[in-house]
């Protein structure tokens, strides 16, 4: 799951992270009113989920409360359109109104999970500012790395070993332990996936300050946090994926126009390895789960089909906990409550699969079989096109 800056930097706070003074505006006129509180003087942050905001003119600074106005004017309503959202972009509904910083250096600081190793790793680079895998592809010498072991968490001289790294003033080097140190805490806690400060800066009056913030949380350890759970924000999400985890089922909406379900993460991705192989492309990745219902199918099914986008539905189930009959009534039941008009290719193996075979023989409905993946995919892709 993910948050905006200004909430990001909100939790950050609350582990001794030094942020820049600022609230969140949800209209012009409140956008002043905050500047106004500020001295007049403002940096005006568009806030969507999704990096690159200021290339795009999402981020503005105004000298005065006349260029609050005009940006805020601007920017609240814009489709923002950077490198993370896609062409389609996002709508700004909110604003980051903030005071201006005296940045004297840009660094970046980041902390993820190694799959590699399975261990959290804090990342700092000198290079603050820029995507950091720009920085990784062309001057990797430039990025350093401390290993953390989960059993002593971040220890105080990989802290100080990362900021004297990065050439972080030696006066200022117990400031940034202290940051690095609340920054770890802070993904831990949570359960986040990633944290990152890009830039981290050093302001002229000798501060270590967070100038952007982005955590993104573990959404399957979310039951233990309902404070971060209440800083979702629905209007920044799929209102498919939306709606697909109220039945718990994983969905990613994606370009294409097949529409997948399949039972099992990686079965679903190689289900869309093969449309791709026989030219399709696939419109979504769906995995209902092992143990579905006949009404979380008919729900997975009603949900891919709200994409307009999509000219073609596979089905492709491996039955071991998950039974083909009941793939086959979910399948026959969704197909009828929405009056299914576009090809559908099913095929199923496993538990139960001469049933679920016999029950969509016999439902009436204009489905074509499939022996396997491959013909499957073939299949669809030629219907398709």
């Amino acid at each position: 799951m993910n948050i905006h800056e200004y909430q990001g930097k909100a939790v950050l706070k609350q582990y001794g992270v030094t942020v820049p003074q600022g609230e969140v505006a949800f209209s012009v006129d409140e956008a002043v009113r905050i500047a106004e509180k500020l001295g007049g003087r403002a940096v005006v942050k568009a806030q969507i989920h999704a990096g690159g905001r200021g290339k795009a003119g999402g981020v503005k600074v105004a000298k005065n409360l006349d260029e609050v106005r005009t940006y805020a004017e601007q920017i609240l309503g814009m489709t923002l359109v950077t490198h993370q959202t896609g062409p389609e972009g996002k709508v700004v509904k909110r604003l980051l109104i903030e005071e201006l910083s005296d940045i004297k250096k840009e660094y970046y600081v980041g902390v993820v999970v190694d799959r590699s190793t399975g261990r959290v790793v804090m990342m700092a680079s000198e290079e603050g500012g820029t995507e950091i895998e720009e920085v990784a592809a062309k001057t990797p010498e430039k990025i350093f790395k401390e290993v953390i072991d989960p059993a002593v968490g971040l220890l105080t001289f990989q802290a100080r070993r990362l900021a004297l790294a990065i050439n972080i003033p030696r006066e200022l080097v117990n400031q940034a332990v202290k940051f690095m140190m609340g920054l770890y805490q802070a993904f831990v806690d949570k359960d986040c996936s990633i944290a990152e400060i890009n830039p981290l800066v050093v302001t002229g009056d000798g501060k270590v300050v967070a100038l952007d913030a982005k955590l993104n949380f573990d959404s399957n350890a979310l039951f233990r946090h309902k404070d971060v759970l209440e800083l979702r924000d629905l209007d920044e999400e799929d209102p498919k994926e939306i709606e697909a985890s109220k039945y718990d089922l994983s969905y990613i909406a994606l370009d294409g126009n097949i529409g997948c379900m399949v039972n099992g993460a990686g079965l679903a991705m190689a289900t869309m390895d093969t449309i791709k192989y026989f030219g399709g492309m696939p419109a979504n990745f769906l995995d209902v789960g092992g143990g579905a219902t006949t009404e979380k199918v008919t729900a997975a099914f009603k949900i891919i089909l709200s994409d307009p986008n999509v000219k073609g539905i596979l089905v492709n189930i491996f039955g071991g906990i998950m039974k083909c009959d009941v793939i086959a009534e979910g399948v026959i039941a969704a197909a009828k409550e929405v009056g299914l008009d576009k090809p559908l290719v099913v095929r199923l193996e496993g538990t139960n699969v001469e049933l679920g075979k016999r029950k969509l023989n016999e439902s009436g409905l204009d489905i074509v079989a499939a022996d396997s993946l491959a013909d499957a995919a073939e299949k669809i892709v030629g219907l398709v096109k």
